[in-house]
């Protein structure tokens, strides 16, 4: 065979590869210590495609999401919190901890929910933060059972 049929030969499974791969970009992410549970892959699954004009980024971890750049990211099978003085919301059905804020980020922990999801919100984006909650609230409802414990003293 021709030198030059070669090249072409091999050439043409490495330009499919580039192309299939060249408009998606994969966010490294540690995957929680209960990510495995069966109930974060029902979790996983009903997460949305977009959140307001953020998109959804694929992720390398397990039980995982990301919008944005990411702006917002999402977890699921973190410790479940034991009751705690921090601030305490309801959202869409769902009790968060606010955790206290950070210099580059907003963390929410559900509380009264096993497994626990985590959502990470970048501070100083351009972003409604209660719509991203309620958002992703929505997904975790559908996908968890009942909370098994409410917050005693809400804020917002």
């Amino acid at each position: 065979m021709p030198l030059i049929r070669r090249l072409a030969t091999l050439a043409a499974p490495v330009a499919l590869v580039a192309a299939l791969t060249g408009c998606s970009t994969t966010i490294h992410l540690e995957a929680a210590e209960d990510a495995n549970n069966p109930a974060c892959a029902d979790v996983s699954v009903l997460l949305p495609s977009a959140i307001g004009d953020l998109e959804r980024v694929w992720t390398d971890a397990q039980a995982t999401g990301a919008w944005g750049d990411p702006t917002v990211v999402l977890k699921c099978g973190v410790p479940v919190p034991a009751p705690s003085t921090e601030q305490c919301t309801t959202i869409a059905g769902v009790d968060w901890l606010v955790l206290a804020q950070e210099e580059e980020r907003q963390r929410l922990v559900t509380y009264g929910r096993d497994p626990a999801v985590e959502i990470v919100i970048k501070r100083g984006a351009e972003i409604d933060f209660r719509s991203v909650v309620e958002t992703l609230s929505t997904s975790i409802q559908s996908g968890l059972q009942p909370a098994t414990a409410k917050c005693t003293e809400r804020v917002g």
